[in-house]
């Protein structure tokens, strides 16, 4: 999967808890999704058209009433899924909050290898300064990634490091997930 792609799955809050739900085998219908993910029906509802539009997840046809449809997984939604359920079967019930913010996988998978802010910013797409920013301060402050100022630069310049949870996330998506080189 590219970097792209990754940052379009993970714009909805539950689009990852619910591919990672799907591949644990939570039956594809609404119902035993919503409960099994903690969702609103309003942002479950918003993930779950994303993901088919995506073209990770699909209607099962066949199956299912027309107001109460089953879902199943596309070939590359599977693919998608396996990933969601690694990332999210090696974190903390307390911690899967912070997954679901909008570019803290994302930002977890560019710290793959440690980085400064400008290199971090340039495998990202679409990321702001104030974002990224923002991001690497919450994740700083829940000890996923570490601040080291570098002693040897000229100025002197913060290089992050992803390390506890960040870390074994970092280590699951980076794995998975393709960066274009500028």
């Amino acid at each position: 999967m590219d970097i792209n792609s990754f940052v379009n799955m993970t714009t909805r809050a539950w689009s990852l808890p619910i591919l990672s739900k799907l591949h644990d085998g939570v039956a594809g219908r609404q119902a035993p999704l919503l409960a099994a993910t903690g969702a609103g029906r309003t942002s479950f509802g918003q993930s779950l058209e994303h993901l088919m539009d995506l073209n990770l997840l699909e209607r099962n046809p066949g199956h299912g009433h027309p107001l109460r449809p089953e879902f199943r997984l596309t070939d590359p939604g599977k693919a998608a899924a396996e990933l969601a359920y690694r990332v999210y079967s090696r974190t903390e019930a307390a911690d899967q909050d912070l997954l679901r913010k909008s570019w803290t996988l994302p930002v977890l998978t560019a710290l793959h290898s440690t980085g400064q802010f400008s290199v971090i910013r340039r495998g990202l797409p679409r990321i702001t300064d104030r974002a990224l920013s923002q991001s690497l301060k919450l994740l700083e402050d829940r000890s996923w990634v570490r601040r080291a100022v570098d002693e040897k630069s000229r100025p002197l310049r913060p290089v992050y490091r992803a390390v506890n949870t960040g870390g074994l996330v970092s280590d699951i998506a980076g794995a998975s997930v393709r960066f274009q080189i500028p």
